[in-house]
């Protein structure tokens, strides 16, 4: 099913795709919310390993793809982001959903799930900063684009944000001719936006199960704030601090993947570290299994 919906900006795009069993009952619903100069085909990669088990809305941000471009002089607000996704999930006939937002996405989840917590049933957050402050690198976009223009904004800023060793060249080429074909008003009124916000004194509000990934490196966010929003919130896991190149989040699905049977790597390395001898019964069999996975 897709769609389009009045919104303060224009007509919003959004589809919604169920092909779980019918007797499974009423699957959850999943609702991705991509970044700016982006379109909602950027999830296509995940919905194989998800859509046996869950419904499936995703929608082009307004100034994007199939969505109405406001131009500019819009009023761009995480409130009309947020109330943009709210009516995306009620489109689609839920009350209570699990969120996904990458960049853009990931900061219009942190101020949903702050501001209404009683919406959503989780939060799943990729290369998206709660400080606008600490945005790297959007602060020269603008005087970029009107000297260079988008094309050469999309081939300055998709390196940055893929790893070609560790994407397809179709995928990579697709990123970057999206973000060309981007309008330059949504793109730079958007990271305005961004930059002026800072959701610091909300994030001890986030009552629902959070977790943040996030590369190594990113154009326009330092990996090190997923670790300043897990401090500031002791309930958010944030798993994807390890030092890694970047690679947008739709190529890093792999992830998802239900991991071998046995313990998870923390555990297990934890009690790698014990002697065989001081491990339960338990414990024993849980390493066995692992191994042989």
């Amino acid at each position: 099913m897709n769609g389009k919906l009045e919104r303060p900006g224009g007509a919003l795009y959004y589809e919604v795709i169920d092909v779980t069993p019918p007797w499974a009952g009423e699957a959850p619903l999943i609702v991705f919310h991509h970044g700016v100069g982006a379109t909602a085909d950027l999830w296509a990669g995940w919905l194989p390993l998800l859509v046996d088990r869950y419904r499936i809305a995703r929608f082009d941000t307004l100034g994007f793809g199939r969505s109405a471009v406001p131009g500019p002089g819009f009023q761009w607000s995480l409130d009309g982001l947020a109330d943009d996704v709210l009516a995306v999930a009620r489109a689609a006939g839920a009350e209570r959903f699990h969120l996904v937002g990458e960049s853009l996405g990931g900061t219009v989840a942190l101020h949903l799930a702050s501001r209404r917590p009683e919406e959503l049933l989780s939060v799943t957050v990729s290369n998206a900063s709660h400080r606008g402050g600490s945005i790297q690198r959007a602060r020269e976009w603008r005087a970029f684009v009107a000297a260079q223009g988008m094309a050469a904004w999309a081939a300055m800023l998709t390196p940055l944000r893929l790893d070609p060793s560790r994407v397809s060249e179709g995928q990579y080429r697709w990123f970057e001719r999206v973000q060309a074909e981007a309008p330059a008003d949504s793109v730079l009124d958007l990271a305005d936006m961004l930059l002026g916000s800072d959701l610091t004194p909300a994030l001890g509000a986030i009552a629902v199960p959070a977790l943040l990934l996030a590369p190594a490196q990113k154009p326009v966010r330092a990996a090190g704030r997923h670790g300043r929003h897990a401090r500031a919130h002791p309930g958010l896991r944030a798993p994807g601090l390890r030092r890694r190149p970047p690679r947008l989040a739709l190529f890093a699905r792999r992830s998802l993947r239900p991991r071998p049977a046995g313990i998870p790597r923390a555990p297990r390395r934890a009690l790698n570290r014990r002697p065989r001898e001081a491990h339960t019964p338990a414990e024993r069999r849980l390493t066995r299994g692992a191994r042989r996975a």
